[in-house]
């Protein structure tokens, strides 16, 4: 006879996977956005991204790209578009299962699918075409690494900001979009 397998029969069970989620607040001159991690589906993602966070990478950076019916992106640059220096870039995690659904945040990259260093976008849409569909140039996608859990209202405020040419950079807002603070909140 197999031997009897043993559960949490009388245990309290695990806590349920969200719970465990890490949370991270951003705080911009429009409101607060926090975002729920997902540690398990992407851990290098969400490792790199955290690390970030703790090093105060974000902290007085602007949401430098906006697009309206597509992303609101950010990390990257200060208010006067320096860019920031980055860590060496993160394994693209976009095979995930993880799709780039409204309100969710992933990775921005260079046309290397492994290029992710610090900046990242919020989907202001259902963007199905930068999901993974296959381990090549074309189809790698870009690596969603959680979700926006409050304040999709001051995102909804932010896509539609009035954007213009700055640096040579197309859709850039033309009164800043500033992350003041990034800080772990649960």
């Amino acid at each position: 006879a197999p031997p009897p397998r043993w559960h949490n029969a009388g245990i309290v069970p695990d806590a349920p996977k969200e719970s465990r989620m890490t949370q991270v607040k951003l705080t911009t001159n429009r409101g607060d956005i926090v975002l729920e991690l997902d540690e398990e589906k992407a851990p290098q993602t969400v490792a790199n991204f955290v690390q970030y966070v703790k090093d105060g990478h974000y902290d007085g950076t602007i949401f430098h790209r906006i697009i309206d019916n597509f992303m609101v992106q950010g990390g990257g640059f200060d208010a006067k578009m320096v860019q920031r220096p980055t860590r060496g870039a993160v394994q693209n995690e976009a095979d995930n299962k993880l799709t780039n659904d409204k309100y969710t945040v992933a990775m921005a990259r260079t046309s290397d699918p492994h290029s992710a260093t610090a900046q990242f976008f919020i989907n202001v849409a259902n963007n199905d075409f930068l999901n993974h569909s296959g381990k090549n140039v074309q189809g790698w996608g870009y690596a969603v690494f959680g979700r926006v859990v409050e304040g999709q209202d001051v995102v909804d405020g932010i896509k539609v900001v009035p954007t213009g040419v700055r640096n040579g950079m197309r859709d850039v807002p033309k009164d800043d979009v500033v992350i003041e603070r990034a800080e772990i909140v649960g």
